[in-house]
């Protein structure tokens, strides 16, 4: 039998859904076991699915996934995967009719009710709402509302944009089970679910004739540029981010990309005279008129709000009040997120609205009166009639760990500030688990926009897929609402009204460029390591069983350089290879320098192209390879295709636009391939070990260098010293030598703002590079005893002058104002211990440092 076949035989019989409870209303299957018309049309497609072709698509969509860098970490847990369920959940025209009109009045009385309570407070005056319900929630902001009645308020348009939650009860009628306005996040996920759908079920998509959603961002942006207080001819919007670090990072990231507007954190802002100004290094400033704000308001201010808050702008509660700045949604919106207004919205709303309330949500019992206090309380004494017991500003989980009666203890202590609320039977989905479909309670996430002077609900949304208990959301599908004729607007946006003409001046804030610069610098440390893994490897596996060889003399001295960047963790040699590739927290290893690329990426992910997560995919189905096979062999394949991702990233790199970031990441590549390239030379060519052994290593460092066929070409095959280190130090034409590298770090920093063409970095770079085209080769290789005292000093100067190249241009071109950030410089080993003359790996006493500051950062 087909997937879908096999579900609609199992929702028939009777143990599907609450076996003591009233059952779940079935989004696919109705009573008699047919399809719901919403899947009728997509059945000829729909019922021919079978497993295997499931199997197919759920790899598909990780892949997809994976590919896109698509993240989401619950609160209290690290980044993970996005995952998204396989089959959409379908809705057809007439019924989200009736759901879109109720959407859209919802979205206009809470802002009227917001209107309400930051100004002239009618509705607590008249009783329709009491006092304690609003005064007494975290999210009434009093720093924003104003003091005396008739006032007006501070902003006439609160409420920009908004997302409802909603589930279908037993009945299938749509139930508000809870409101977002604060800070709604998901719009991005939904967009990348569709993305994804659209290309593993192509036909399926194709056939249904769904609205498309980019309409639906077409008018976002649109409605964030004319939410500008005044009349402005090109206002400045920016997305405010806690940072990397939080739960929804992706989801911002790609809002902020895909409407176009820089995403910025709390350190990037300063308010200066009531006005919000953007930071663009050394002093220079651009005034912000709109702030889509992803940051919670008791933290959006340390000066007026929360003073230990770091991601908020000091003054900005001041900059709103005085209307020189419009935050979307406004500061107190979060009052809204508020189960204790349920049971006073449909009084709210014949009150403001002068109409009944189409959304209906869950019964609610306010503690805070006498009927709602005792219907709680019997509730918690007759286990029957359960009720869902949360407070009116926080989650609910330290209630659910206490006992009864210390429950009933914190009621009675507070009894304004708990709710009860009926449990409802969520409606279930077809989802697909371990083979088969399988029914899982669902919910709905909706969003409304304000655009054109009415509220525009999304045609469609985000679904969550709920586990068996119904509390922990499992996976997200996508939300196909069928359009009533082929021939509707997408979005039911014909046109979507004029945006500014004017041509935005692109700004990259300094916060953005440190990324950037340990971005290149992190992604040429990651590559030069690989190819230094890979060579040393080939040479392993040929002389690992021969210490005594020539073979094992030229591994010991390629180990000691790996154990002078990298330190050392294992003697064993394919623990020590798998770890480079692994082990994330060993300082100078691959997998360290990949993981903090992808940090300092994912800070700065709205500036980047979409193909820049899929070299991520492509590290992790390698690592997932090395995991599976034991086998030696396997080290060399995963090393290549790691490798492969990493220049990949250098494609995505050179397509950027030749702006400051560009600058930086070319800067960063430029300065750290300098620095891996001296202390190869440094620990490799100093010593003078033989000819044969020198002949190998020599070999070797030309292929980790990328050189190897230059000089063969060249030197046709003859390897000496003098004409290695002509190729690698002084050719200007090599891009893999050090001349090269250093124009390249003189040309990069020329181009930065800050650079006037005397600044410090500019003449440490400029000196450093005409010492380097003067050197002699001769001079370079003459031997002093059975060292290279002229190479060796060299390439000691020279290392010391590039961590102060480093330093200058951290000071210069990165710190933003106080207090500084310090790199730490690039701390190597100074000195190795004699080489043994086995083919064991040095002892290495300290690794590279951690230089990168921002790595591992809390936001």
């Amino acid at each position: 039998m087909t997937v879908l076949r096999d579900y609609a035989a199992a929702t028939s019989q009777p143990t599907l859904g609450d076996p003591d409870g009233p059952g779940r209303f079935d989004e696919v299957v109705g009573p008699d076991g047919s399809l719901r018309p919403a899947w009728k049309g997509l059945a000829e497609l729909a019922v021919s699915l079978t497993p295997a072709d499931m199997y197919r698509v759920d790899s598909d969509i990780a892949r997809f996934l994976a590919d896109d860098g698509v993240t989401y970490a619950r609160p209290g847990d690290r980044q993970g995967p996005w995952r998204l369920d396989p089959v959409p959940l379908v809705i057809d025209a007439p019924t989200w009719t009736p759901l879109e009109k109720g959407l859209a009045q919802r979205a206009e009385l809470f802002n009227a009710l917001l209107v309400d309570l930051y100004g002239e407070q009618r509705l607590l005056a008249e009783g329709v709402v009491p006092p304690a319900v609003v005064l007494g929630h975290g999210g009434f902001t009093r720093a924003v509302a104003r003091r005396s009645l008739g006032e007006e308020p501070i902003d006439p348009r609160p409420l920009v944009f908004s997302a409802t939650d909603l589930a279908r009860d037993a009945a299938g009628d749509w139930r508000v089970i809870g409101d977002r306005a604060q800070a709604p996040s998901g719009l991005g996920y939904a967009m990348e679910n569709r993305r994804v759908i659209s290309r593993v079920v192509p036909e399926l998509y194709r056939e249904a004739g769904l609205h498309r959603m980019e309409p639906y961002f077409w008018a976002l942006r649109s409605a964030l540029i004319q939410s500008a207080n005044g009349d402005l001819a090109d206002p400045r919007v920016v997305v405010l981010s806690p940072g990397t670090h939080s739960e929804t990072a992706y989801d911002q990231a790609f809002v902020a990309s895909t409407l176009g507007f820089p995403l910025v954190q709390g350190s990037d802002l300063l308010v200066r005279d009531g006005w919000v100004y953007l930071r663009q290094g050394r002093g220079r400033m651009e005034r912000v008129d709109v702030i889509l704000r992803r940051v919670d308001a008791a933290w959006s201010d340390p000066l007026e709000l929360r003073g230990e808050s770091q991601l908020g702008v000091a003054g900005l509660v001041e900059a709103v009040r005085r209307g020189r700045v419009r935050v979307v949604n406004g500061l107190g919106s979060g009052v809204l997120e508020n189960p204790g207004l349920a049971p006073y919205l449909p009084a709210a709303c014949e009150t403001l609205l002068g109409e009944p309330l189409l959304l209906q949500g869950l019964t609610t019992h306010w503690c805070g009166e006498p009927d709602g206090l005792r219907a709680v309380l019997d509730s918690l004494e007759n286990p029957a009639r359960p009720l869902h017991l949360r407070p009116i500003d926080g989650p609910s989980t330290d209630l659910e760990r206490l006992p009864t009666a210390r429950v009933v203890e914190r009621i009675l202590d507070e009894p304004h500030r708990y709710v009860g609320q009926e449990r409802l039977p969520f409606s279930q989905v077809p989802t697909w688990r371990s083979g088969a479909a399988r029914p899982r309670p669902v919910t709905l996430r909706t969003f409304t926009l304000r655009y054109g002077g009415s509220y525009r609900p999304l045609v469609g949304g985000l679904a969550n897929v709920y586990d068996d208990g119904g509390f922990r959301s499992s996976a997200s599908k996508d939300v196909w609402v069928l359009k009533a004729d082929p021939a509707d607007a997408d979005q039911g946006l014909a046109e979507v009204m004029s945006m500014t003409a004017a041509r935005a001046v692109a700004v990259t804030v300094p916060r953005v460029l440190e990324d950037l610069f340990w971005v290149g610098r992190y992604a040429e440390r990651a590559e030069d390591m690989l190819r230094l893994l890979i060579v040393t490897h080939t040479i392993s596996e040929d002389f690992r069983t021969r210490p005594g060889t020539v073979g094992g003399a030229s591994l010991s001295v390629l180990l000691g350089t790996i154990g002078r960047l990298a330190g050392r963790q294992f003697d064993d040699l394919d623990a020590e290879f798998r770890s480079l590739l692994t082990d994330a927290d060993r300082v100078g290893s691959v997998a360290h320098s990949i993981e903090n690329l992808r940090t300092a990426l994912t800070d700065v992910r709205d500036q980047l192209s979409a193909d820049t997560w899929r070299a991520f995919g492509v590290v992790e189905r390698a690592h997932e390879a090395l995991a599976e096979n034991p086998h030696s062999h396997q080290v060399a394949d995963t090393a290549g295709r790691i490798l492969t991702g990493v220049l990949s990233l250098q494609g995505v790199f050179a397509s950027m636009m030749r702006d400051d970031g560009w600058h930086m990441i070319g800067a960063g590549r430029a300065l750290e391939r300098s620095l891996q390239l001296v202390h190869l030379l440094r620990s490799t060519t100093t010593v003078r070990r033989g000819i044969d052994v020198d002949r190998t290593v020599l070999n070797a460092v030309l292929e980790a260098a990328e050189s190897a066929v230059t000089h063969r070409r060249r030197y046709r095959g003859y390897v000496r010293p003098a004409g290695v280190l002509e190729l690698l130090v002084v050719d200007p034409d090599n891009p893999r030598s050090l001349a090269f590298s250093l124009a390249e770090v003189r040309d990069h920093v020329a181009a930065l703002p800050a650079s006037t063409g005397s600044t410090r970095p500019e003449r440490l770079v400029e000196n450093l590079l005409a010492e380097v085209e003067d050197q002699s080769v001769a001079e370079l290789v003459a031997i002093g005893g059975v060292n290279r005292p002229n190479l060796e000093s060299f390439l000691d100067d020279t290392l010391d002058r590039l961590g102060r190249l480093g330093e200058s241009v951290e000071e210069l071109h990165l710190r933003s104002g106080p207090p500084p950030r310090s790199f730490g410089a690039l701390a190597i080993v100074d000195s190795l211990p004699a080489e043994p003359a086995t083919g064991t790996i040095p002892a290495i006493t300290e690794p590279l440092a951690d230089d990168h500051p921002r790595a591992g950062e809390g936001a």
